[in-house]
């Protein structure tokens, strides 16, 4: 028996604005989302690092009383600052029937390229986790970066910067705060000073 290739589900989420482009490596199986958007696994802590580093709260992403976000006011804070998503594999295969990254075998990378094209005003990409950064390393021909630092690379002659980021899932073991700084540190650079983003 053949294994089952799956195909990503969602498309590119690419805010005209966007600054930066941040990229996981692909979505839970369906049976794991609490929205229709990236990062649904209500145990995956995206959005309630988001939370933390734009509302200084975890819950602001939550819908009041549910285990599922709120994917009206992530898409529209998203649309708002300019932030992209996608994921650098556009098919996979499961090896193992969980989420874990170590069970995915990637069948097609994603081209990030292409979509930096539709994107012009980007400033940054992100690898949201090991194998992330690992695949975007392979793609764009360069270092991958240290955990929270970054290396730059060249798009059309213009400097872009690939941040390394820790993994959001909670088998990552760093604490929610310790995350929240490193992302905070890539966003200073994205969108300027934290004042101007930070919500009262």
């Amino acid at each position: 028996m053949n294994p089952k290739v799956e195909k990503h589900p969602l498309k590119p989420f690419l805010p005209h604005n966007a600054g930066l482009l941040m990229l996981g490596s692909f979505p839970p199986d369906k049976k794991r989302w609490s929205m229709d958007f990236f990062y649904p696994n209500f145990i995956n802590d995206m959005w309630r690092i988001m939370g933390i580093v734009f509302f200084n709260d975890r819950e602001h992403f939550i819908l009041s009383g549910e285990k599922r976000f709120d994917i009206k006011a992530i898409t529209e804070f998203c649309n708002g600052h300019g932030i992209a998503i996608y994921d650098t594999a556009s098919s996979i295969i499961r090896l193992k029937n969980n989420a874990s990254d170590n069970f995915l075998k990637i069948v097609e990378r994603t081209d990030i390229r292409k979509i930096l094209e539709q994107i012009p005003q980007c400033r940054a990409i992100s690898a949201t986790g090991e194998k992330a950064a690992v695949a975007l390393s392979d793609i764009l021909d360069c270092k991958k970066p240290d955990m929270g630092g970054y290396v730059e690379f060249m798009q059309h002659e213009k400097p872009i910067r690939f941040y390394r980021m820790p993994s959001t899932s909670r088998a990552y073991p760093l604490a929610m705060n310790k995350k929240a700084a490193y992302y905070e540190e890539m966003f200073k650079y994205v969108f300027g000073n934290t004042a101007t983003y930070k919500q009262p």
